[in-house]
Formats: structure tokens, C-alpha cells, sequence
């Protein structure tokens, strides 16, 4: 039997702004994919997700691949990535979250998905989780001969500053430190993360009303639009997390100019790839309702990354910065977005500077 059997709770990350001058730090690229805590007792390999849910059903693949990669009695902590044309593909990894088994097949052999290991909890019948982690990178290192897929790590900050931008072009979310002395504590935020953030000006097209208020009384979210090069508004985010005040000043703001959607550029005149909001997704079975209002008014959001090709959206929820009444609504278009250089992905496996034209 493990030393360590699930479910255990990963040690989590606190952001951080910048990446400092400090030799107290372990830095590691910061992977887009799912967490995943591994554990191979002899023939029994279990993948558990930071919720502490089997993933073995969604990961046929995975669950091939690792043996022969991995001592007989191990617990490592990581994450599973997507990787497609040199890029981590994050909409493909979502895919293959699916009830259907026959579906999941298909998408092991389409989108494999491979496990890139950052931290060494248990090997044989010793747990590490009291050791630093300096000694759990050691020991994780040592394994790396096995064909084992081991993010990069160094504790030079430059080192860092250039991953963080460097890595991005494969599509990698910033850097993680670790404290070098610090053991790993499970649930805990004792990890540090420096995320890539952005901003960008957005015309507000719609809105949502807060799920716990009368509709009219309080915005839960702002819909936000942006302009291709042939004038047409796509839906590429929204903004929200709102205080309560806030949320019953917005809806008076906006009441004025909500539309009965006559005219509308996401109910009328649509076409073909026009991002639209509140459609129906693998994730919801029925539209969800959003009201419709004059795309009029402009906001600064930030951002950390886009995905899902062309035109693109933003990852997660959008963060208010300030409203941009000198802004025109036509002047918010994706041109405004970073293009960010591509990065060969394999290469970052071995921590290399290297650029794809």
C-alpha cells in the first residue's frame, strides 16, 4: 500500500504581481491544463483532479502511456496538458471532459493528452511531504531518465522573466515559484503564481441580472464586444464579480439603454462564426438568457489570455478596470488584442530558448 493514497488535496498557488531578485525561490513554467495528482500502486493507477475526482475514465490514453514511465509505487503531483501544433490547446483538453465513452475514445487517439509532472510526494514506502522543496525536486529529477515528462525549473529569477514571456508562446499561463525550503502542504497556498494580464477597451452590447435578484434590480455580469476588421461584433468575455452597491448602481445606469434587440448586432444581421452570447454549449443544454442593450458605452478590462482561434475569446471572467467615455464603440476591435510570438512547445519541456517563425 502508498504512503500517500487518494484523494489529497494539491498545494495551491497565491498570485503575485512581478517575479522577484530571490535565491529563496524554485521558479517552473505554469502549465494550462488540468491539474492532476497521480498514483500507481503496482498495477493500480489512479488520476485524481484538484477536486479530488477520478479522471481515469476521460484519459484512456494517459493511463497507457505512464506505467512504463513510472516506478512501480509512486505519487507525483502535475498537470495534464493538450498539446497540438506545438501549443497547448486548452479548448481541446475541456472536450475531453465528455459523458460518452465512445466519444472519449475517439478523443484520446485525436487530442492525446500527456502528463507533465512537477513535484515527487511518494516513491516506494516514503511520503515527502515534510521534505523542502529543494529535496523534492532532487528526487523528482532522478526519475526524469525514465522518459517521465518533467517541467523545466530554475532558481535564477532572470531565468524566469525570460520563461515568462518566452513560454507563453506555446501557450503556457506565467510561472509558479516555489519556496526552496517550504514542504508541501496540501490545500495550503504555499506556491506563488505570476500570471500574464492584459487589458483591452470593450463596448458593452448586454447584460445579465444577478442570479440571486429581481431582473431589473442588480447586473450580475456585462456583456463585452469587440469589432473584427469587417465591422462585425463578436462576444468575446464578460466582466463581472461586482460588490452588491455596484451592482444596483449598474442597473440603473444601463436602464436607459436597454433595447427591445431591434437592430441589434447579436440578434440580427448575424453571420456565419460571429461569436454570440448565450448559446447552447456541451456545457449548458439550454440558452442562457442575457438582455440585450445598445453597444454604446466603453470599458477598460483586464485580461490574461485569449484562446479558441479566430475570433478569439477571453479565458476567464474579465476584470473591470475603468469606463473609457473617450473611447468610440467602433474603435474597440481585436486589433488592440497582444499577439503573442510563437513558442516551440516541446521545447519547453527542456527549458529552451528557442522561437517558431
Amino acid at each position: 500500500m502508498l504512503p500517500l493514497t487518494p484523494p489529497i488535496q494539491p498545494m495551491l498557488a497565491k498570485p503575485a504581481k512581478s517575479i522577484p531578485d530571490s535565491d529563496e525561490l524554485l521558479f517552473e513554467p505554469k502549465w494550462d491544463g488540468f491539474r492532476c495528482l497521480v498514483f500507481r500502486d503496482g498495477d493500480e493507477l489512479t488520476l485524481q483532479s484538484r477536486a479530488g475526482k477520478p479522471l481515469n475514465r476521460y484519459f484512456p490514453e494517459v493511463l497507457a502511456q505512464l506505467p512504463p514511465r513510472l516506478p512501480e509505487r509512486v505519487v507525483l503531483d502535475g498537470e495534464l496538458v493538450v498539446g497540438r501544433e506545438g501549443h497547448l490547446d486548452f479548448d481541446a483538453l475541456t472536450e475531453r471532459i465528455h459523458p460518452a465513452e465512445s466519444r472519449i475514445r475517439l478523443l484520446a487517439e485525436q487530442t492525446p493528452a500527456t502528463f507533465v509532472a512537477f513535484d515527487l510526494l511518494a516513491l516506494g514506502d516514503e511520503a515527502f511531504l515534510g521534505e523542502p522543496t529543494s529535496a523534492r525536486r532532487e528526487r523528482l529529477a532522478k526519475l526524469a531518465g525514465q522518459d517521465l515528462n518533467i517541467t523545466p525549473a530554475t532558481t535564477d529569477p532572470a531565468t524566469a522573466r525570460h520563461w515568462f514571456e518566452l513560454f507563453e508562446g506555446a501557450g503556457l499561463d506565467g510561472v509558479i515559484g516555489k519556496p526552496l525550503d517550504a514542504g508541501y502542504e496540501p490545500g495550503k497556498r504555499i506556491m506563488i503564481k505570476y500570471k500574464h494580464s492584459r487589458t483591452a477597451d470593450c463596448v458593452v452590447a448586454g447584460l445579465r441580472w444577478h442570479k440571486d435578484s429581481t431582473p431589473g434590480e442588480a447586473v450580475g455580469s456585462l456583456l463585452l464586444g469587440l469589432y473584427d476588421d469587417n465591422g462585425v461584433l463578436h462576444h468575446p468575455g464578460v466582466v463581472g464579480s461586482f460588490p452588491v452597491k455596484r451592482r444596483k448602481e449598474l442597473a440603473a445606469e444601463f436602464a436607459g439603454l436597454i433595447t427591445d434587440g431591434s437592430g441589434h448586432p447579436w440578434l440580427e444581421g448575424t453571420t456565419e462564426g460571429q461569436r454570440l452570447p448565450g448559446g447552447i454549449t456541451r456545457w449548458r443544454s439550454t440558452e442562457q438568457p442575457w438582455v440585450p442593450v445598445r453597444p454604446e458605452r466603453v470599458v477598460e478590462v483586464a485580461y490574461e489570455h485569449t484562446e479558441g482561434g479566430q475570433p478569439s475569446r477571453f479565458r476567464h471572467t474579465a476584470q473591470f478596470i475603468r469606463w473609457r467615455p473617450d473611447r468610440e464603440p467602433e474603435s474597440c476591435t481585436y486589433a488592440q488584442l497582444e499577439e503573442v510570438a510563437r513558442y516551440d512547445l516541446d521545447a519547453v519541456f527542456h527549458g529552451e530558448v528557442k522561437r517558431t517563425r
